[in-house]
């Protein structure tokens, strides 16, 4: 039988080899979890190092929470995964703390350790859009594959370098992504109402109030709770939030 031409052998030495090539991406799966959840956190040039470390210590407390913990286990074996993400100004977006698989407290606690031990890594003007696109960027070039997709907005002021958020957002929602807001509003009072209006969107949207910064870790467990709980299980906290509760409040 007469060997192959110099190209048919070309060929299939250029075939193993893209086929070689490939291999490594076939053999990634992809992780299966309920829940994928962004942690989008305020830290503009308006939030002080305490106000930041008010934030920080409220996220990693509401992640040692008894019904925070019990509404993630809630959502099944595959439990959720999260990601921390600090956002200023145009271009200031970076991720704190990566991708974390929790499904239990065990979990939950090497999570809290993280968010932490992290730091303040960025500082700016506030550019909500950005940081919603960053978000977006994360959620869609993971290896992971949920149920749920969400980014939790926090912060304590409208955008004020930038684009307004409301096209970014419209884009999350019609990708399938729901953008929830925590507001903070001792500084601009209004501020539920403007992540009401250009922030929020996607199935179940909702904003939390926060009062103050000291206030930030009652309504960063609450949002959480409602968050995760709404798993296929669906969990109920024994503190259920209700709907304009805690929304509508003014910094006396």
């Amino acid at each position: 039988m007469a060997l192959p031409s110099w190209k048919a052998r070309v060929g299939l030495v250029i075939m193993a080899l893209g086929a070689l090539v490939a291999l490594p991406r076939l053999a990634i799966a992809q992780v299966a979890v309920d829940l994928e959840l962004i942690l989008a956190v305020d830290a503009s040039d308006s939030v002080s190092a305490a106000e930041f470390d008010l934030q920080v210590q409220g996220l990693a407390g509401a992640f040692r929470d008894t019904e925070v913990i019990a509404a993630i286990r809630d959502t099944g074996p595959t439990g959720i995964a999260v990601a921390l993400v600090q956002w200023a100004g145009p271009g200031q977006q970076i991720v704190a703390v990566d991708w974390s698989r929790v499904s239990d407290a065990d979990s939950a606690a090497a999570l809290a350790r993280q968010i932490v031990a992290a730091g303040r890594l960025i500082m700016g003007e506030t550019a909500i859009d950005g940081g919603l696109a960053f978000a977006m960027g994360l959620l869609t070039t993971n290896d992971l594959v949920a149920r749920r997709r969400i980014i939790d907005v926090s912060g304590d002021g409208e955008t004020n370098w930038g684009a307004p958020p409301d096209r970014m957002r419209d884009r999350a929602v019609a990708a399938g992504i729901t953008v929830n807001g925590l507001a903070i509003v001792n500084k601009e009072p209004g501020l539920a109402e403007y992540y009401r209006v250009h922030v929020i969107g996607g199935a179940g949207a909702f904003v939390v109030t926060a009062t103050n910064y000291v206030d930030f870790a009652r309504a960063i467990r609450i949002k959480l709770i409602r968050e995760i709980g709404e798993g296929p299980l669906s969990y109920r906290p024994s503190s259920p939030y209700r709907p304009g509760a805690g929304q509508h409040r003014r910094n006396g």
